[in-house]
C-alpha cells in the first residue's frame, strides 16, 4: 500500500469526508481593490494604534489574560450586564464553535447522518440555521459530527413569520442550536428584535444570534441575551470595529451557557495584542461611529449608482450590498470585475448564483467599481 494510502486511514473518517469552510481570496498581487470579505475600509482608531504599539515590549515574553477580564468589564459596563455573562473568544467563528461543542450532542458521528425518525424531542444532535446564510455553520455541525438542516428564507430573504415555521419541514422546535445571522449574511437584511424574540420563543434548544454586523443596522437583539434563558448574542470586532488582523470576538447570554463555553475554550486563545486593541477600541466609539456613517452612506449611493446602471440591489443594513447584475451571469461578472482588479465575492449556490456581494469600501473605490461596471455594460 502507497504511504499516501497509509496516512489516508490514519485520518479519521469524519475528518477524511469533510467539506470545509472556503474564506474569500486574499489578493497575492498588488493594485486590487479588495471588495470580497466586509472588511471595515478605515483603519483603528488612532488612539487604538497607539496603545497597541505601546504594547509592543517585554509583555510580549507572557501569556496574555486567558478570560480577558479587563476586556469583559468594558463590555458589561457597555451593555450593561454582569461580566460573568460575557465570554471573549478568537474572533466570532471560535465562540459559533464553542456554541455548537457545548450544546449538541455528535451522535451523528456514530450514527451516521441523522434520519427523520430521530427528529423527536430533544434533537441534541442537530444544527439549523435559516439559509441562505453564514456557510460556516454547516462545517461546524458537520467538524462536531452534528446534523445540519438550513431552513429557507422567504424569496426576498425575509425571515419566515413564527406562525408558518410549523409548516416548514425543514424546521426543528427542538434541534439542540438553532443559528440566525441578523442582519442577514450575504443579503444584507436586517430582522426585527420583535420578530427574532418570537422564533426564540418557538425554540426549545439554544438561539445564538450572530451579530456581526449589527454595528451597522437601526436595531440589535442584544437584550434577548441577557432576558431570555436559551438565547446568546455574538459580535464581533472585525466588520465594524477594524480589527480583522487581530480576531476579537465576543458572546453575551445567561452565565450557564456562558460558563458551558467557557470550559471548552482554549486557554489563551485571545492575544494580547487583540486584547488591548479591543480594550481601547471600547474608549474611541465615536470615532467608530463616524465610520458606520460613513459607510452607510457610501453604501447608499453605491446602491443607487448601480441600480441606475440595471443591478437589482437589495436593501442592506450591513457594510456590503448583494447585488443582481443586468446582462452576463453573475459568475462572468465576478471574472470580468476580477480582470480589471477589483475583487468581489460570487456563490456557487443555487440561491446566490444570479448575485454578486460587494463589500463596501471608500468613497474613492466605489466609484471605481461604477465605471467599471458602466465600461463593462457598453
Amino acid at each position: 500500500m502507497e504511504k499516501k494510502a497509509v496516512s489516508d486511514q490514519l485520518v479519521r473518517p469524519l475528518v477524511r469526508n469533510l467539506q470545509p469552510y472556503v474564506p474569500g481570496e486574499q489578493p497575492r498581487i498588488s493594485g486590487l481593490i479588495k471588495l470580497n470579505t466586509n472588511e471595515n475600509p478605515y483603519p483603528p482608531s488612532p488612539r487604538v494604534l497607539e496603545a497597541v504599539r505601546a504594547a509592543v515590549d517585554g509583555r510580549l515574553r507572557l501569556y496574555p489574560d486567558p478570560t480577558a477580564r479587563r476586556l469583559r468589564e468594558k463590555l458589561a459596563k457597555l451593555h450593561k450586564c454582569d461580566p460573568d455573562q460575557i465570554l471573549v473568544g478568537n474572533g466570532a467563528d471560535e465562540i459559533l464553535r464553542l456554541a455548537v461543542q457545548a450544546c449538541v450532542e455528535p451522535v451523528a458521528a456514530q450514527r451516521g447522518p441523522l434520519s427523520r425518525r430521530y427528529l423527536v424531542p430533544p434533537v441534541p444532535a442537530l444544527v439549523q440555521s435559516f439559509v441562505p446564510s453564514y456557510s460556516l455553520y454547516p462545517v461546524l455541525a458537520a467538524q462536531h459530527g452534528a446534523a445540519f438542516h438550513g431552513i429557507p428564507l422567504q424569496l426576498d430573504f425575509a425571515l419566515p413569520d413564527p406562525p408558518q415555521l410549523r409548516f416548514l419541514k425543514e424546521w426543528q422546535p427542538n434541534a439542540a442550536l438553532t443559528f440566525i445571522t441578523t442582519p442577514n449574511a450575504p443579503s444584507g437584511r436586517a430582522y426585527p428584535t420583535a420578530q427574532l424574540e418570537a422564533i426564540c420563543n418557538h425554540c426549545r434548544g439554544v438561539v445564538l444570534l450572530d451579530e456581526t454586523y449589527a454595528d451597522f443596522a437601526p436595531e440589535n437583539a442584544l437584550e434577548l441575551a441577557l432576558r431570555l434563558p436559551n438565547v446568546l448574542v455574538c459580535r464581533s470586532f472585525s466588520k465594524a470595529y477594524s480589527l480583522c488582523f487581530l480576531r476579537v470576538g465576543y458572546v453575551v447570554g445567561p452565565k450557564p451557557l456562558i460558563q458551558a463555553m467557557h470550559k471548552l475554550r482554549d486557554s489563551y486563545s485571545v492575544n494580547g495584542l487583540g486584547q488591548i486593541a479591543a480594550e481601547a477600541t471600547l474608549d474611541d466609539l465615536d470615532y467608530y461611529r463616524q465610520n458606520f456613517r460613513k459607510i452607510a452612506a457610501t453604501r447608499d449611493w453605491t446602491s443607487r449608482e448601480l441600480t441606475a446602471l440595471g443591478f437589482r440591489v437589495l436593501p442592506s443594513h450591513t457594510n456590503f450590498l448583494l447585488a443582481r447584475p443586468p446582462g452576463p451571469p453573475a459568475a462572468e461578472w465576478h471574472r470580468k470585475l476580477r480582470d480589471q482588479k477589483i475583487l468581489v465575492r460570487w456563490f456557487d449556490l443555487p440561491e446566490l448564483r444570479g448575485y454578486l456581494r460587494i463589500t463596501v469600501g471608500t468613497p474613492e473605490e466605489m466609484q471605481t467599481l461604477v465605471k467599471v461596471a458602466r465600461r463593462l455594460l457598453r
